[in-house]
């Protein structure tokens, strides 16, 4: 079920009227949740409920097996088991048609003829997202940095709550269970808050996202006779259609969630405006990046054992990260030309500049932005592209094709435009739709004229509806 749906706009009423009027106990809102929940991600495909109930009871188990026994080797097999379960339900389904194939070409490449074994599979929608998350719970159980939950509905609800279910944000039992081991009230102000969210994310969804998406399927379709300047905005185009479509999804989760007494973690933090590669990924999604810092990056050495030990750590983590988007040597490339990109900070010796003031403070920090957002962008391209040919294709074009044809996508292009100087000018809040209710803004009509605007902008200038683009990962 999309978010941007007619059934989601039928269910999300309903599920939020009968969990505050017809269930009161912390227990039956929380079986409720389940419920709906299951309802949700099951509108798709059915069968792939089987694999996320899998998922939360040997979770659930495991955790309760790795608190409360007292040998430790029954404790580290029961955390691996569960580690080999869900990881492998997870490399079956995505993973592995890819290293059969690989593996056959690797051998025919050393004169070998190996027959690929591929299976007919489906990929579970959002399967890599709330695998790592109950992944995480059952580590830091172990680590005792949370205690095991007894209360199997809490838990159920914590995996498989539907407004972050199938694209996160990943998160930590940390956060987000102990919210289901208490008593939610409704919170107005909460509420009012989390629909300016899921406002301003159907706003990048529909109206940016969406708009977006049909010409940059077709430069890149045509990548070859479209023309440099073309290709620049194809490449530009899909920089600001993937931010607003995963990040548009987080504000409408975390919308949505408030709705219900539920606070989950801010996934972005407007990432286009970074000043080096460091920056955009403390700021591009945070869940993701911060889980691979916490369960690989760290038992890796993090940055204890020195600093080639710290980069081959830095390697492993983005090209991990690549592999996790997807079962395609474009992701790797893409995750290897990020960590390409970060090395620098690694390798250069920290020096103490003078402070800048003034406007060359505010153009040194324009350069940098432009820049990383040049970097970023043609990243996007490795991401986008359907194989690694396409891929150096399209960005050696770039740089030496003629700029013949007619521009495309400049409807486009004006909405990405508005879309920044909307975040710029918004940057000090949770989101742009934040500002509605400053100066003027404080006034109800003036207040409430400006979120009609934003709906009927939405209703008016959406374009067509497509699929998130994270469903598939």
């Amino acid at each position: 079920m999309l978010f941007n749906s007619s059934e989601f706009l039928f269910f999300l009423p309903v599920v939020f009227l009968l969990h505050w009027l017809l269930f009161k106990s912390r227990e039956s809102r929380n079986i409720f949740l389940i419920v709906a929940s299951y309802l949700f991600y099951g509108w798709w495909n059915p069968i792939f409920l089987l694999l996320i109930f899998i998922t939360s009871v040997s979770s659930f188990a495991s955790g309760l097996i790795v608190e409360r026994s007292a040998k430790r080797l029954i404790r580290q097999t029961t955390l691996w088991g569960n580690v080999v379960l869900n990881l492998g339900i997870l490399c079956v389904y995505k993973y592995f048609n890819f290293f059969s194939v690989s593996f056959a070409r690797m051998m025919a490449g050393v004169g070998w003829e190996v027959d690929s074994i591929t299976l007919d599979l489906i990929l579970p929608v959002g399967i890599s997202f709330y695998t790592f998350q109950a992944l995480s719970y059952v580590i830091d159980v172990k680590r005792r940095q949370i205690t095991a939950t007894p209360d199997f509905f809490a838990f159920m609800a914590f995996i498989s709550f539907f407004p972050q279910l199938v694209a996160g944000p990943i998160e930590r039992a940390t956060n987000l269970l102990p919210q289901f081991l208490r008593n939610r009230r409704f919170d107005y102000a909460k509420g009012v808050e989390g629909l300016r969210l899921i406002l301003w994310g159907l706003f990048k969804k529909m109206v940016i996202a969406d708009n977006c998406a049909p010409m940059v399927d077709k430069i890149f379709e045509n990548y070859q006779s479209v023309g440099a300047l073309n290709l620049w905005i194809g490449a530009f185009l899909f920089t600001i259609q993937i931010y607003c479509d995963f990040s548009g999804y987080s504000d409408i989760a975390r919308g949505v969630a408030r709705l219900f007494g539920v606070e989950l973690m801010h996934n972005f933090r407007l990432p286009y405006f970074s000043k080096n590669i460091k920056e955009f990924w403390q700021k591009w999604h945070i869940s993701l990046t911060s889980w691979f810092r916490d369960y690989l990056y760290i038992p890796l050495g993090g940055n204890r054992k020195g600093k080639w030990k710290r980069i081959r750590n830095t390697v492993i983590v983005f090209l991990t990260s690549g592999l996790w988007h997807g079962a395609n040597f474009t992701f790797i490339a893409w995750g290897g030309y990020h960590a390409l990109l970060y090395l620098p900070s690694m390798l250069g010796k920290k020096r103490e500049d003078k402070e800048s003031v003034g406007m060359q403070a505010y153009a040194k920090s324009v350069f940098a932005m432009g820049l990383t957002f040049l970097l970023v962008m043609i990243g996007w391209i490795l991401f986008r592209a359907k194989h690694l040919k396409e891929a150096f294709g399209y960005i050696g074009l770039m740089f030496t094709a003629p700029p013949v044809g007619e521009v495309m996508g400049k409807r486009a292009v004006g909405w990405c435009i508005l879309l920044l100087i909307a975040e710029w000018i918004g940057r000090r809040y949770e989101s742009p739709v934040d500002l509605f209710s400053k100066g003027i803004g404080v006034y109800a009509p003036v207040r409430w004229s400006l979120y009609l605007i934003l709906f009927l902008t939405v209703l008016i200038f959406s374009g067509n509806t497509e699929q998130f683009i994270y469903f598939q990962f």
